[in-house]
């Protein structure tokens, strides 16, 4: 009897501790999401990167901080001209393997994706065939995990937005898909601390097509 009294006592703490520790990550977790919606310049998104690869590192088993650590990567080497892109690209694919090695998602596939264009950013004649076609490849394999992620179709859209016409891209091509992109977002209800940017900017560029 005093040992089945015992083990519950230590179930019941470890149960709280498990509590605790996930109210703490949720806690992190919150306050950095709150300040990536308001985050703007390259050193900010830089600095945020280090927070959420912290909370990756002290909670081992959870893929978002992984996932944001990798987003706000992204995001400072798209914004900062100065920076080195290569390793900025390598840095935003290990952090996505790191959220894959957790759990593979749809999501993840948006970071890779952005890893490999910030690298084709340093020669796109010359890479477009390597790196764009390693970018697609993501985007495709997002799009089978979940047809209905909006942001898979905004980085797709985005993508061809910027893609000359002569090499399959332009407008016309890109118009549709972004409007598919901007009618998902309109549905889209991701759970607590999951994605759910792109809507602005997914609008922003459909309104470039016109």
């Amino acid at each position: 009897m005093k040992k089945f009294i015992l083990s519950l006592m230590l179930l019941a703490g470890i149960t709280t501790w498990a509590n605790a520790q996930s109210d703490k990550y949720v806690a992190a977790m919150q306050k950095n999401l709150a300040l990536f919606d308001s985050t703007k310049t390259a050193q900010d998104f830089l600095n945020l990167e280090g927070n959420f690869e912290r909370i990756a590192n002290a909670e081992k088993n959870q893929w978002l901080p992984y996932y944001y650590a990798g987003l706000c990567e992204a995001l400072y080497g798209f914004q900062d001209p100065k920076a080195d892109k290569d390793a900025i690209g390598a840095k935003v694919l290990d952090l996505a393997a790191k959220a894959d090695a957790i759990q593979k998602t749809d999501e993840t596939r948006v970071i890779a994706y952005m890893g490999y264009i910030i690298q084709l950013m340093v020669d796109p004649q010359g890479r477009y065939m390597t790196y764009g076609a390693n970018a697609a490849k993501e985007l495709e394999e997002g799009l089978k995990i979940n047809p209905n992620n909006p942001r898979l179709y905004f980085m797709k859209g985005q993508g061809l937005l910027n893609t000359p016409e002569f090499v399959g891209g332009g407008k016309a091509v890109a118009k549709p898909i972004l409007e598919k992109a901007v009618a998902l977002f309109a549905t889209d209800k991701p759970q607590p601390l999951y994605p759910n940017w792109g809507k602005d900017k997914a609008t922003e560029a459909l309104e470039k097509c016109k």
